[in-house]
């Protein structure tokens, strides 16, 4: 009998230390670049508005992680409604340049594997267009470390139309919009277990088709 071959999983950081490397997200060389969903006025303008909102409305300033947070161009919006602001990415050269650029008393860079690593304690876990270059084994362990934290922010890139969602790929540049599919984190295989489920915001994807729609959970 042939042994059955085991597929080695997809190494993450490799893909998006490369993504960055070769400026597949856009940029110019050299330059850390998030993509055009990071730096679209029109993306980032009401993005900031309703998450500022949110956080401005807590009595303490809350502590928030930001899993998956890029070159920060929408991250440095938001620290100064945070009693401490902690901001993670896979990428060391990124969160190395990030250090360099930005500073803040309250604010802190961590080079973490959010599917592998023991997360930072904190109230709110912000997830901008991270998941959805994941595949569903690492976003279940991402979504088992949410149940941490007291509110969780997602923005999802999802098909305008009726999808099935949570369509599995290999993780790296691309995601799901390709199979008409997007996260639904409430869906099987997640079952992400909430209190509350509410959008705060759709928003036309710039220079692609979809939308990129941010959902508060509170989940305890």
């Amino acid at each position: 009998m042939k042994k059955k071959k085991i597929k080695k999983p997809w190494p993450t950081k490799a893909a998006m230390v490369q993504i960055y490397k070769n400026n597949l997200w856009g940029g110019k060389e050299a330059e850390f670049y998030s993509g055009l969903g990071s730096h679209h006025p029109e993306t980032v303008k009401p993005y900031t508005a309703v998450v500022s909102g949110f956080l401005e409305g807590f009595e303490t300033p809350p502590t928030v992680c930001d899993l998956g947070c890029g070159d920060f161009n929408v991250g440095k919006e938001l620290v100064k409604y945070c009693k401490k602001y902690i901001a993670i990415d896979i990428v060391p050269e990124l969160i190395a340049h990030n250090k360099e650029e930005f500073k803040a008393a309250n604010l802190k860079f961590q080079t973490l594997d959010i599917a592998k690593d023991k997360l930072p304690p904190g109230d709110c876990a912000i997830l901008r267009q991270v998941l959805q270059h994941l595949s569903n084994s690492e976003i279940k362990s991402v979504v088992e470390k949410l149940y941490d934290f007291k509110y969780v922010i997602l923005t999802e890139h999802l098909p305008e139309e009726d999808f099935e969602p949570n369509k599995d790929i290999i993780s790296g540049q691309g995601i799901r919009l390709k199979k008409q599919s997007g996260i639904n984190l409430l869906a099987s295989p997640f079952n992400f277990n909430v209190r509350e489920e509410k959008q705060l915001l759709a928003v036309p994807s710039p220079g692609f088709k979809g939308l990129l729609v941010t959902t508060f959970y509170k989940v305890y």
